[in-house]
């Protein structure tokens, strides 16, 4: 009897809101259900963009083929990639509470963030570069070095995940302190990196920054995101629940709404204008962010 309880608080769940809670007898939590409406929000938004993409997609192709842009060929393609990892993972949500999909689950998770991280520097690595319309050398260096990062970062969650058996991807209690170390590692990085961004474009070597008024809006939501993530990685680690509800939240918005405002930030303007027009909005932005003062002077 006492080795089947301990089974069933093995194989049990954890998350806000949760729909079942069991404790474990070392005093640390297990994992929980999530509620039908935590799942909900996740998936819905998630299944309407990829029907958006689907429903738009012989348009955009041409278009891709038209302009013959190696960046957005390659680009579009991660997009698709990325948005079909997140699909899965949002309507799976179910496989952490499920007996035997653990290694599915961290499976799955593993692949879905190293492919949303791969998307998130590929697109800041692309706008970074001059050649943001075409390029070959462009294109290759950026995914090299994309390609790295998210190898190891890849590789160490494997790691930790299937080798020490940290529950990095279920939703696991403030007592997980390993866990809310990792994710504050991870959080701090790319936090440091889009806050450098916003630093340089505030500072005197603006100049060396894409002319893109877009990409610095984009850049400070994410900076907002990661640092509200951070936080509340920070609070969970030292047990407080709080921690774990703002975590939660903005894994929630990130899954549910990343993509679709990556999409209407960068890629509508180039899909749904002509190229005249394309051209002219382009100007309008490199002007507004005022890379043409130094003309009347």
């Amino acid at each position: 009897m006492p080795k089947n309880i301990q089974q069933i608080i093995a194989n049990s769940s954890l998350s806000q809101p949760p729909i079942s809670e069991i404790g474990g007898q070392d005093g640390q939590s297990d994992r929980q259900c999530h509620g039908v409406w935590y799942d909900a929000v996740l998936f819905v938004p998630a299944l309407l963009f990829v029907v958006y993409m689907a429903l738009n997609a012989k348009k955009n192709l041409e278009k891709l083929r038209n302009r013959r842009s190696y960046v957005m060929i390659s680009y579009y393609a991660l997009l698709w990639l990325a948005s079909g990892l997140n699909l899965a993972w949002c309507s799976l949500q179910s496989w952490q509470c499920a007996t035997g999909k653990e290694v599915a689950w961290n499976l799955l998770s593993l692949l879905t963030t190293s492919g949303l991280l791969c998307l998130e520097i590929s697109l800041v690595g692309f706008l970074l570069q001059e050649s943001y319309a075409s390029g070959l050398e462009a294109l290759a260096r950026t995914f090299t070095i994309s390609g790295i990062i998210v190898g190891v970062d890849m590789l160490l969650k494997a790691i930790y995940v299937f080798g020490f058996g940290v529950p990095l991807f279920d939703d696991v209690g403030s007592t997980h302190r390993m866990k809310w170390g990792l994710w504050i590692i991870h959080k701090l990085l790319l936090t440091a990196v889009y806050g450098f961004i916003l630093f340089v474009h505030f500072s005197k070597w603006r100049e060396k920054l894409p002319p893109r008024p877009a990409f610095y809006n984009y850049v400070a939501i994410m900076f907002s995101v990661n640092a509200i993530a951070l936080v509340g990685c920070g609070l969970a680690a030292i047990g407080l629940g709080f921690g774990i509800w703002l975590y939660n939240l903005t894994v929630i918005c990130y899954h549910s709404l990343y993509l679709p405002f990556l999409y209407v930030t960068f890629l509508a303007d180039f899909f749904q204008e002509e190229d005249f027009l394309l051209d002219n909005a382009y100007y309008s932005e490199m002007r507004d962010a005022g890379f043409f003062d130094a003309d009347w002077d």
